[in-house]
This record gives C-alpha cells, structure tokens and sequence, in this order.
C-alpha cells in the first residue's frame, strides 16, 4: 500500500460571526450604486459579507505551503535504476535470483513491520511497467506477511539462501512467475491487462528503512 508522507495540519479556526440582525452596529449592505459607498473609515462596520471574506481568506492564508517534490532529482533516480548493470544473479531453490548492487549498513526489515521501499519494476525484456521513483514518494508495505509478491517477501526479509536486505541497500530481483502472479495477468481493467500471465518480474530495490 502506497502512504503519503504528507499531511496538513487542521486548519485554523474562523473567529465566530455573530448573528447580524442582532448586532446593534449592524448596517444592511447599501443598494445604492457601488460608487456611493461610504470610505471605510466613516462607515460604522465593514459589511458582513465583506467581513466574512476577509476572514475566510486570512483562514485559507493560516495553511502552510506545502513543498513539491524535486521532479526532476527523481526523474534522474529512476532513470539511473532503469540504466543500471545487471549483476551477477544468484538463484536460490525456490527459483528467485539476486543480487546485491550496494549492502546497506542500517537494521534489517523485522517480519510483520510496515517498511519503506523505492522500486522500478520491470518485465524480462526490460520494459518499465512501474516505479516509485515516478509517483516520486517510497512505497509502503508490510514485510513478511503475504501482503506483497512472494517473491518480494522472499527477496527483502530474507530466507531460503538469500540473506536480508539491509537498510540503505539496494537489490535487484528476478522473479519467476511462480513467486510473481504466476499462469493468471494482472492489472486487468476492461479487458486490458498490465502483466501478462507466466511473466518474469525484475524488481530494482531501495530498503530506506522502517516506516515510521
């Protein structure tokens, strides 16, 4: 599951409006021409409508600016996992080959813990058909549980010949439709499918760490 690191704060609360037509300083909005108005300064009270949206536009200023990500540093970062070298894969019994681009130095994923990763996926023929870098926030997913491909569970937590990742590691995966979505496509929507049965994934991965 994809979690958004972002958040606004509640907003600020309006200062309360007090019922007009029981405020004695009250006066109703004039039907005369717009040009007729009395200055500010000598009208007894700013109108309440006016009032009302001077209030509520200095209530949507009170929300904080909220930072866009660097497009273009994660254009590079998932263009970089896309152009990388294979390496030398090593296959385990149950059919998933790995190998290690860099071995992190941080804490390995504990089982059952929500983690964060960064991840381009691809088919065998090294056509791109998803990545984090360009939703350009990690994903979310708990480890070790059945929430995630098999071959995922098996290729970060560790297991079975492959040692776990390490925070800060990177790892590349190739794993065989039976650790994958196996005989059946996936990503079907009105007849069309992303994954096509039978199909060998390569994962590119990032462990950045626990999500917190």
């Amino acid at each position: 599951m994809a979690i958004s690191m972002l958040s606004l704060p509640k907003p600020a609360i309006l200062p309360s409006f007090r019922n007009p037509q029981k405020n004695p300083h009250f006066v109703p909005k004039s039907t005369s021409s717009p040009s007729t108005s009395l200055p500010e300064e000598t009208s007894p009270c700013i109108s309440y409508s006016r009032r009302r949206l001077i209030e509520l536009g200095i209530g949507v200023l009170a929300f904080p600016i909220l930072s866009v990500p660097d497009a273009n540093a994660t254009r590079i970062q998932y263009y970089a996992t896309v152009g990388e070298k294979l390496c030398d894969m090593n296959f385990v019994k149950s059919g998933l080959g790995f190998c290690d681009v860099s071995i992190g130095t941080g804490i390995q994923p504990p089982r059952g813990e929500l983690i964060n990763i960064h991840y381009t996926a691809r088919f065998a023929d090294g056509i791109v058909f998803d990545s984090s870098y360009k939703r350009a926030r990690p994903l979310t997913l708990r480890i070790g549980v059945g929430k995630v491909l098999p071959g995922l569970d098996q290729g970060i937590l560790g297991g079975g010949g492959v040692p776990p990742m390490l925070a800060g590691g990177k790892r590349k995966l190739m794993i065989p439709p039976l650790l994958a979505y196996g005989p059946e496509p996936a990503g079907c929507f009105s007849g069309d499918c992303n994954i096509p049965a039978n199909a060998t994934l390569l994962y590119d991965i990032l462990f950045i760490g626990i999500y917190k």
